[in-house]
């Protein structure tokens, strides 16, 4: 029998179970009125991770507004604080929900999931393949494949397979991955044996709303001597039409000093399939945030970039949001026409922009770099990324009201 607090849940969300988070708590005092007010309003299916009451237990909700049906919202508790992640419909002016505790288990196959393959995790969203956590490579861990809606390839198969039409070159350039090209003056960005490799790994969340993993990585010179550690945490939401990850990483200079040399050959890395290519003429097409497009748009400063083209007869897209809390924000770009799109902060005097060149971190310093990645239908037009971007940096306030 379902709880009265579930009974307007759409049944896929109302069965979600309380296990997604260690140390989900059943006990919640009643309702509350939850308040969203987003100045320029919301585009479909929004991520939003708002602050929550230190009292409200941990778990999973259902969240009623006025008018429409009710979407699950999941209260979690990490580094002390809480937060509610929910995925916004689009609206154009405040939204207000009533919070109920859901309590009901998960069905199979609900939500964001992670499944083990081999030393791999395989990333479900309602049982439909979004990507593979790879840790199988010989140099870095990346995420292939990488699918957007309707399971279209939004990345380069090569050198993970040969696929008829692609292009192959840049070996290194392997699907979705994070490196750089001089770190205490050893590549890690081309295939010279510097390696980085996953030393621990967590699934935070999985369930309704979202999946979260965190891994810990050392980076590795070409004699297996540590140089310094990354945290990752990935984020995969719960939409349909658009598919959002979210990923942050922090660096940290845990040997001693580290040296991110001046170079372009970095750092946070995609190599979109290759009939999305500007070269190729059959489309493609570079947009970033000020509107420069194409070759126009590489090392320049931008909050965001778009690759767009034909896959499989249809025009997809892919963005990445550089987050205004993310080193060197907005980063410069090291996106090509042939079809390499990276976000890179310390290209310098090669992209002609100063203020970008060589960082050092001394022992026990970290820098973090934080991006979304939006997997999206159509042109950059088409998925609204001005506005995504506005509440990625800064969610709407939020306010909490007991319900009487």
């Amino acid at each position: 029998m379902r709880h009265p607090a579930t009974k307007n849940l759409p049944r896929r969300a109302a069965l979600a179970g309380l296990a997604i988070l260690a140390g989900c708590s059943a006990a919640f005092g009643g309702d509350r009125r939850l308040t969203l007010k987003p100045e320029a309003g919301l585009p479909p299916e929004t991520p939003l991770a708002v602050p929550a009451p230190d009292d409200l237990a941990t778990g999973l909700y259902e969240l009623k507004p006025s008018t429409g049906a009710a979407i699950p919202g999941v209260v979690t508790a990490e580094g002390g604080r809480k937060t509610l992640v929910l995925i916004a419909p689009g609206v154009e002016g405040p939204l207000s929900f009533l919070a109920s505790k859901a309590t009901d288990s998960a069905p199979a196959g609900a939500g964001v999931l992670f499944k083990a393959e081999g030393p791999n995790l395989k990333i479900e969203v309602d049982g439909e393949l979004l990507g593979v956590h790879r840790v199988d490579r010989e140099t870095k861990p990346i995420l292939y494949p990488l699918l957007g809606p309707g399971g279209v390839p939004m990345t380069r198969a090569y050198p993970m397979e040969t696929v008829a039409g692609e292009t192959e070159d840049h070996p290194h350039h392997e699907s979705f991955w994070f490196t750089h090209g001089i770190v205490n003056g050893v590549d890690f960005w081309a295939l010279k044996k510097a390696s980085i490799r996953e030393t621990a790994r967590e699934v935070l969340a999985q369930g309704p709303v979202m999946g979260r993993l965190k891994t810990r990585d050392d980076w590795l010179d070409p004699k297996g001597a540590k140089i310094c550690e990354d945290e990752r945490v990935l984020t995969v939401y719960e939409t349909k039409a658009i598919r959002i990850l979210d990923f942050d990483l922090t660096l940290k200079a845990t040997e001693g000093p580290v040296v991110l040399g001046e170079t372009k050959e970095g750092t946070f890395g995609v190599r979109v399939a290759s009939s999305m290519d500007v070269d190729k003429k059959k489309g493609g097409k570079i947009r970033n945030a000020e509107g420069i497009e194409d070759g126009a748009a590489w090392g320049k400063p931008s909050a965001w970039v778009d690759y767009s083209g034909p896959v499989g007869g249809e025009t997809v897209g892919l963005a990445i949001l550089n987050h205004p809390g993310s080193f060197r924000y907005p980063t410069t770009w090291h996106v090509r026409t042939y079809g390499l799109f990276a976000a890179n902060p310390f290209g310098g005097h090669e992209f002609g922009v100063p203020g970008y060149g060589e960082h050092t971190l001394a022992k026990g310093e970290s820098l973090r770099f934080a991006y979304r990645v939006i997997l999206h239908a159509g042109d950059a037009d088409s998925a609204d990324l001005p506005r995504r971007f506005a509440v990625y940096a800064e969610p709407p306030a939020a306010s909490w009201g007991e319900v009487d």
